[in-house]
C-alpha cells in the first residue's frame, strides 16, 4: 500500500514547535510549573481544572457552553467553581470521605460536570457511566466498585431500581431534577440550595485516586481502571501540544464523560488549559453538528472515526454550505483512522484529521500526530515527550519495520494506578519492564507507529470498546439462547460490526422478528452501541475441551481466513 505523506499546513503556530528537541530533553518534573501544587508536593485535579482559573483573571471567562441544539446555558470558571463547591459540601454533609466511590449516571448536562469536579474536591473517587447502559452493565460496575452514592436523574433512575436490591453498599441516590423524592433519595436542587459556595479543597498525594472507569476485556467482567490526581499533568500537556488548545479557542470534544476521552479531554485536560468548551447533549446528524460548529465558532474539534465516516457519507456539499471557516485543528480518537478519512478531511475542511493512540488504561494520549509535523496517512504518529514506546517481537526484542507487541515504558503520570480489586489482573499488564498494551503494531524507520490490530478479542465499534463476554452474557439471558459467541468484523461505517453466533434452546422456535428481538434484548441490557448487527443461528459453537468458545475460529470462518491450530478444539 502506498503511503501518502501530508505536509501539515497550520493556520497558527503550534504550541509544540519543535517535537524532536522537546522529546530528547523532556522530563515530566520540568513541566510541573504548568500546574499548581500545594505544599509538600500535593495536588488536586479539580483545583487545576477549575479553581486556579476561578481565582485568576479567567474567572469570568466562559468555561462551558451546554446545549441540546435548541436551548443553551453558559458557565464561567467562577460558576463551575461555586457549583462544584456546593456539591462537595453536599457530599461532605452526607458523610462522604476520601476514597469513597461516588458514581455519576447522567446525560451531558451541566450537573454532570459540577458533580464530577465536586467529587474530586472531596478526595472521593469519581466514577462515570454512559447514559445508554442497561441494567446488566450498571450492575457490574456499581457492584464491583462498591459505590456509596449515585447521581442520576428521574428517568435514568428507573434502571437503577431494577438492580438496587443487589447493591447493598449503595446508600443514597441523588436525583438532579426532582425536589420531591422518596426514601433513600436526595433532591439535588433542594439540598444544593442550602450549601455554601465555598469549600476547602482536599490536598491529595500525587498517587491518590481521582476517578475510575470500567473497560471490558475479552473474558470476565468489566475491569475498574483507577487513575490518580497526577494524571492531569499529562492530560493538560497533551491537550496543549496535541490538541493544540490555546487561550481563545472554542473547543468541542464529542466524547461522552462515561468514557475516558470524555473525562481526560472533555473535562480535565481542556479545562486545565483554560479554554471554552462546547458540550452537546443531543442527537447526531451532520446538519446538527455543522450548525453547532458554525454557531459557536468552534476552532478545535476532537471526535471519533465512526462519526467522521458518517459525516463522509453525508458528502462535502453540506460542509461547503455550512461555512465552517472557524475550524483550525481536527483530531480523531477511539480507533485507528483510515487514510480515506484523512483524505476526506482535507477535501471537506481543507484540514487533515490528526489521529492519536491511547487507552483507558493509559489515561491520556501516548502516541500522536502533532500539528506542524508531517502526517503519514494511516499512522498513529510518534510517542508523546516523556513516553518511551517500542514494538517487541515474541522474544521481547525491540524491532523496526516488523509486527509485534506495542509496549510503553511505565512511569508516565496518567498511567493507571490499579485495577480495582484485581491486583492479579493489574500485574499481567507489566512484563520485562514494559507495559503491554495488548495491541499489535509496527514502527517504521522514521519513528512513526502503525496500528495492526488487537492481540485479544476486544471489538471497537462506533468508537467504543466492547468486550465479547459482556454481549455473550446478555445474549444467554434470553430464554431461547443457550450458547453465544461474539466477534467483530470489519465495517466501513462502524469500524467493526458486532456479529453474534447463537445456539438455540431445545424446542425453541424463533419467530420471523427474531433478529430484531435479539438486538433490542441486548441493547436494553448493555448500551446502545453494544448490540449485534448480525445474528447467526448454529447447531453448535467451536469450543476448547475445557468448554471455552473459540472466537478466533468463528472470526476466521466468517472472514474466510485460516483457522490455525485446532488441536484444542473439542470433537463433536
Amino acid at each position: 500500500m502506498k503511503i501518502k505523506t501530508i505536509q501539515n499546513k497550520v493556520k497558527v503556530k503550534p504550541n509544540l514547535s519543535d517535537y524532536k528537541k522537546t522529546y530528547q530533553k523532556f522530563n515530566w518534573k520540568d513541566y510541573h510549573s504548568e500546574l499548581e501544587f500545594f505544599k509538600n508536593n500535593k495536588i488536586n485535579a479539580a483545583y487545576n481544572a477549575v479553581t486556579r482559573h476561578a481565582i485568576s483573571n479567567n474567572k469570568n471567562k466562559t468555561a462551558l457552553i451546554c446545549t441540546n441544539g435548541e436551548k443553551e446555558k453558559k458557565f464561567t470558571f467562577s460558576d463551575l467553581e461555586k457549583q462544584s463547591n456546593r456539591f462537595a459540601n453536599l457530599l461532605t454533609k452526607q458523610g462522604i470521605k476520601k476514597g469513597d466511590r461516588v458514581f455519576i449516571f447522567l446525560p451531558r448536562i451541566p450537573e454532570l460536570y459540577f458533580c464530577f469536579l465536586g467529587i474530586l474536591k472531596t478526595g472521593a473517587i469519581a466514577g462515570t457511566m454512559f447514559q445508554a447502559f442497561g441494567h446488566d452493565a450498571l450492575l457490574d460496575r456499581l457492584k464491583n466498585s462498591g459505590a456509596k452514592f449515585l447521581i442520576t436523574d428521574s428517568e435514568l433512575v428507573k434502571r437503577i431500581y431494577g438492580i438496587k436490591k443487589d447493591l447493598p453498599k449503595l446508600k443514597k441516590i441523588i436525583i438532579v431534577n426532582k425536589r420531591k423524592v422518596k426514601r433513600g433519595e436526595i433532591s439535588y436542587p433542594k439540598e444544593i440550595s442550602k450549601t455554601s459556595s465555598e469549600y476547602k479543597i482536599k490536598e491529595m498525594k500525587l498517587t491518590d485516586p481521582a476517578f475510575m472507569l470500567y473497560t471490558s476485556g475479552t473474558t470476565g467482567k468489566p475491569k475498574g481502571v483507577i487513575h490518580s490526581h497526577q494524571a492531569i499533568l499529562q492530560q493538560h500537556l497533551t491537550a496543549k501540544w496535541i490538541l493544540d488548545l490555546k487561550e481563545n479557542d472554542i473547543y468541542w470534544c464529542t466524547a461522552d464523560p462515561g468514557w475516558v476521552t470524555g473525562i481526560s479531554y472533555g473535562i480535565l485536560g481542556s479545562l486545565s488549559n483554560g479554554v471554552t468548551s462546547l458540550v452537546y447533549n443531543g442527537k447526531f446528524s451532520p446538519k446538527n453538528w455543522y450548525k453547532l460548529i458554525k454557531k459557536y465558532n468552534v476552532t478545535v474539534w476532537y471526535t471519533a472515526p465512526t462519526a467522521i465516516r458518517m459525516l463522509m457519507k453525508a458528502g462535502t456539499t453540506i460542509v461547503t454550505k455550512s461555512n465552517l471557516k472557524s475550524l483550525r485543528h481536527l483530531c480523531s480518537v477511539g480507533e485507528p483512522l483510515n487514510p480515506e478519512a484523512i483524505k476526506w478531511g482535507l477535501k471537506a475542511f481543507k484540514l487533515p484529521f490528526h489521529d492519536n493512540w491511547w487507552q483507558t488504561e493509559t489515561g491520556a494520549i501516548c502516541v500522536a500526530n502533532y500539528p506542524g509535523m508531517k502526517i503519514k496517512s494511516g499512522s498513529m504518529g510518534k510517542p508523546f515527550p516523556g513516553i518511551k514506546a517500542a514494538v517487541l517481537n515474541s522474544k521481547g526484542k525491540a524491532v523496526i519495520g516488523k509486527e509485534g507487541n506495542l509496549v510503553l515504558k511505565p512511569g508516565w503520570p496518567s498511567m493507571m494506578k490499579e485495577i480495582w480489586r484485581n491486583q492479579k489482573k493489574y500485574k499481567t499488564y507489566f512484563k520485562r519492564g514494559w507495559y503491554f498494551s495488548g495491541d499489535k503494531a509496527y514502527q517504521d524507520k522514521e519513528g512513526y507507529f502503525w496500528f495492526i490490530g488487537r492481540a485479544d478479542d476486544i471489538i471497537k465499534t462506533r468508537g467504543e470498546r466492547v468486550g465479547p463476554f459482556e454481549v455473550e452474557s446478555a445474549l444467554v439471558e434470553h430464554p431461547g439462547i443457550v450458547e453465544a459467541g461474539v466477534i467483530g468484523k470489519p465495517d466501513p461505517m462502524l469500524g467493526e460490526a458486532i456479529k453474534a453466533f447463537v445456539v438455540l434452546a431445545k424446542g425453541y422456535k424463533p419467530g420471523k422478528d427474531f433478529y430484531e428481538e435479539i438486538k433490542n434484548f441486548v441493547k436494553k441490557r448493555l448500551a446502545g452501541h453494544a448490540y449485534p448487527k448480525e445474528v447467526e443461528i448454529r447447531k453448535n459453537l467451536p469450543k476448547t475441551r475445557s468448554g471455552k468458545i473459540m472466537r478466533r475460529v468463528l472470526k476466521a470462518q466468517e472472514l474466510g481466513l485460516d483457522t490455525g491450530d485446532l488441536s484444542t478444539l473439542e470433537n463433536d
